[in-house]
């Protein structure tokens, strides 16, 4: 008689779990916190119109109010100013008028320095007019909708590439359906946040569009990534997106609001990327979307590279093995 003995399997002491879960909730609360907390004007680009002399007393004021909270640019008038603010170069201006000075917003572009400046427009030495040239959408005068949308479009991707590896066998079939995925998830969330919850403007398929290369780009990432290391590199991946991309997109503030570097590593990322363009084509007629949308497609790229890259090593793997499952006759 034969007993077969089947070794439990060994399980790791209970303090070292519950000290990997307090390590994990730990990383997960800076990641999401921190940005939140040490937001504040740094370098943010402002326009400022008006006599040589007046707009020297402008910034050594700011200067001194918020040290390294601003990036001045004299221009000759307020028309000027505009322009400016319309093509994303500035996110708002100070019109230096004798009779009423005049300060320039645009809180699409980002409602946390739109606030910042309707501060500065009360603290004047004579109280501005406040002027918001591109106004949030009636319907969502806070911008929570595009706020709260980051966080299903990042997960979008990561489920994606997690569901698609466990269901799908075929790694073509799992890249064709990591790519439909990104278009029917975009023409949905699209379609909620504009026609529904009223926080998008501008054209339906360029918002949806730009939502849909954002999850096509991390979901394809993903799968490339695991496709090349397996389920380490499905994780890794979805790490580096959830705890860097989601916090540091600049989506609830602006990128120049989060500490210094960080907010600029954010935009090379899919989520921030896909923020700043979202802001561009639904506010702004596409100006200042060229850049977020090449790191877009950048990514989009290295996603469909690291799939093909996998593709060669699995087919690589696939032939020593056919060759031996099928032996030449002597």
């Amino acid at each position: 008689m034969t007993t077969e003995a089947h070794a439990a399997p060994r399980r790791p002491p209970l303090l070292a779990v519950v000290t990997l879960l307090t390590a994990v909730l730990t990383v997960l609360l800076i990641a999401f916190a921190w940005p939140s907390a040490r937001s504040e004007p740094r370098d943010v680009p402002l326009a400022v119109a008006g006599p040589a002399p007046a707009v020297a007393q402008v910034k050594a004021a700011l200067d001194q109010a918020m040290p390294g909270g601003f990036e001045l640019t004299a221009v000759p008038d307020r028309a000027a100013a505009v322009q400016r603010i319309k093509d994303r170069d500035a996110y708002g201006a100070i019109v230096l008028d004798a009779a009423q000075p005049e300060v320039l917003t645009a809180s699409a572009g980002g409602p946390a320095v739109a606030q910042v400046l309707t501060q500065l427009a009360g603290r004047m030495q004579t109280p501005a007019k406040v002027t918001d040239l591109v106004p949030l959408p009636k319907d969502d005068p806070r911008g929570a909708g595009l706020a709260a949308g980051a966080l299903p479009l990042v997960l979008g991707g990561i489920l994606a590439a997690a569901a698609l590896t466990k269901l799908v066998r075929s790694g073509p079939k799992r890249m064709i359906g990591a790519i439909t995925f990104a278009v029917t998830g975009g023409l949905a969330l699209a379609a909620v946040l504009q026609y529904w919850l009223g926080s998008f403007e501008g054209s339906y398929l360029g918002n949806a569009g730009v939502i849909a290369m954002s999850i096509a780009a991390i979901s394809l990432t993903l799968l490339g990534l695991e496709w090349l290391l397996g389920t380490p590199g499905l994780a890794l991946g979805g790490a580096v997106m959830m705890l860097l991309g989601n916090p540091l997109s600049g989506m609830t503030s602006a990128p120049e609001m989060l500490p210094s570097g960080w907010g600029a590593l954010g935009q090379l990322l899919p989520p921030g990327a896909a923020g700043t363009a979202l802001r561009s084509v639904s506010f702004f007629d596409g100006a200042g979307a060229g850049r977020p949308l090449v790191v877009l497609t950048c990514w989009l790229l290295v996603g469909l590279l690291c799939c093909g890259l996998g593709a060669l090593r699995s087919r690589g793997r696939a032939v020593p093995a056919g060759q031996e499952a099928n032996p030449v006759p002597a």
